[in-house]
């Protein structure tokens, strides 16, 4: 008897997958058609900063590669196969390897220049932080 895994959110990954890339302003197609996974993101807004966070369980950092450009943030990068034993027995494999990509629209007040990020337990935190704003300048009356 064969056990098939119910995947009922199968089709939304799909339809999101082919949306993200309807949508992307990547001018290069290949790389979006390369993408085999997209990882779940949170994006928050707080005070002074922007922050995504992105889950990438089993991506070292060096594979990871965050760009900022013409107002877009791009996080890219690959989770690479673990080397399979050469073996006669059956695997089953369902962890997701490949290259993945996300592309967030940067927000105006966002301060490009001093954007960070790191990764810890599987876990990439982007934080950008925001331009101080300009406060208005009161201008004094005086009698002539």
């Amino acid at each position: 008897m064969t056990v098939v895994r119910y995947q009922p959110w199968t089709l939304i990954d799909s339809l999101q997958r082919q949306l993200d890339q309807a949508f992307s302003s990547e001018t290069d197609d290949s790389a979006a058609a390369d993408v085999a996974w997209i990882p779940q993101v949170d994006v928050y807004e707080e005070p002074g900063r922007y922050v995504v966070v992105a889950d990438v369980p089993g991506v070292e950092p060096k594979d990871v590669r965050i760009t900022a450009d013409k107002g877009l943030l791009t996080i890219r990068g690959e989770k690479r196969a673990r080397d399979a034993q050469q073996s006669n027995a059956r695997q089953r494999l369902e962890r997701r390897t490949g290259v993945f990509l996300r592309t967030f629209t940067l927000p105006e007040g966002a301060d490009v220049d001093t954007i960070t990020a790191k990764q810890a337990h599987g876990v990439l935190e982007v934080v950008i932080p925001k331009q101080p704003q300009l406060q208005p300048r009161n201008i004094e009356v005086r009698a002539a």
